[in-house]
């Protein structure tokens, strides 16, 4: 499908196993073991100017790699959580897909070969199942979701994994040492997390809860707002992002798309229970939410915030985000989630899924 602006990737038909449909078999996490807060970052910079970062992005702390500690390492662990709490092991995944922007492996050291998905498939057990990376900026996981979604409904694989690790806090470190204004290009660089986090999708019986829709949409016009490069006096990237424009054009082109996702859904906007957006900053999070009210209609009864603990931890926000919903026990069997991604791209999307009672169930406080 092809938008006036943009271009589309939709749900797709399930042509090789006729009203199949993909559930969220398990969920993982991996954090890393270091934290820095808002205050001690701000702390860091050379250059001293008024900046209430804190209170405008909503962010108190983020985690951070230590020694030993890597965008492998974090995958790693994340694809062990979610195998810890499913009921197969990873003899059972047809597929392995890793989705990560960051390649760090062995410290600050990028990897492109051998595949970061044929490493961590060795690591887990998982080696008989096919492997590829996928890389698409911060919708990175949605995009590896959306892919194996549709090898699950046309009938190639049965059941898959979808993991990122993300080693991006580089990105703050470097920022806070050059940034000499507010108007710095860096500025959103000091809002970044690291985590992993990974997703079990399977193969549910019809009529049965699971993903009901997924919309993703390019709008390459805009690719020139984001950019991430080598940090040219220091170990790690860096990344000059037009935050304004970027959060402009994200907002102006995602209402379409999430009106997409809830008409293949066919759920109409009121019965979305839960919202989980891109988590950028507070301020941005509910200008998007009220601007896709305004167009879409009211669909944001909850919508979930992580960026307290976490700040932005790239492609693997949504499921972080989710993980800790479930093991809060904030979500319930039947509830209806959106999660909503904006990336460097410029890449919007939204997909609309039921939480059913079996992964409700191995979810909560005792683990």
């Amino acid at each position: 499908m092809q938008t006036e602006r943009g271009h589309t990737m939709g749900t797709t038909t399930a042509a090789g196993a006729p009203g199949s449909v993909s559930r969220i078999e398990a969920v993982g996490l991996a954090l890393p073991s270091g934290r820095v807060t808002t205050r001690e970052l701000l702390d860091s910079r050379r250059h001293r100017f008024p900046l209430d970062l804190e209170k405008h992005t909503g962010i108190v702390e983020r985690r951070v790699c230590a020694e030993g500690e890597d965008s492998l390492t974090l995958a790693v662990g994340a694809a062990r959580n979610a195998l810890a709490h499913s009921r197969q092991g990873a003899s059972s995944l047809d597929m392995v897909l890793v989705c990560s922007i960051t390649r760090w492996s062995g410290g600050l050291s990028w990897q492109l070969e051998p595949s970061l998905s044929l490493v961590l498939a060795d690591a887990i057990g998982a080696r008989r199942a096919l492997n590829f990376d996928v890389s698409n900026a911060c919708a990175g996981m949605l995009t590896g979701v959306h892919v194996m979604n549709d090898f699950i409904a046309r009938g190639v694989v049965d059941r898959g994994l979808v993991v990122s690790g993300e080693y991006i806090s580089s990105l703050g470190v470097n920022a806070a040492r050059s940034m000499k204004t507010i108007a710095s290009k860096q500025l959103a660089s000091l809002t970044v997390g690291d985590a992993g986090a990974a997703v079990i999708l399977e193969r549910g019986e019809e009529g049965s809860a699971g993903i009901a829709s997924s919309q993703l949409s390019t709008i390459a016009e805009h690719s020139d707002l984001c950019i991430g490069r080598p940090c040219e006096d220091g170990p790690g990237a860096t990344m000059v992002t037009n935050a304004s424009s970027l959060h402009r054009a994200a907002i102006a082109h995602s209402s379409h798309t999430i009106h997409e996702a809830l008409e293949r859904s066919g759920y109409p906007p009121e019965t979305i229970d839960h919202v989980i957006p891109h988590q950028t900053s507070i301020s941005a999070i509910k200008a998007g939410i009220r601007h896709g009210e305004r167009k879409v209609g009211h669909y944001s009864a909850d919508v979930v915030l992580n960026l307290a603990e976490f700040g932005n931890t790239a492609s693997t926000t949504h499921f972080a985000t989710l993980y800790r919903c479930l093991m809060e026990r904030r979500f319930k069997a039947g509830d209806r989630v959106m999660m909503i991604c904006s990336a460097s791209g410029l890449t919007v999307g939204a997909m609309v899924f039921t939480v059913d009672e079996e992964l409700c169930e191995r979810y909560g406080r005792r683990d």
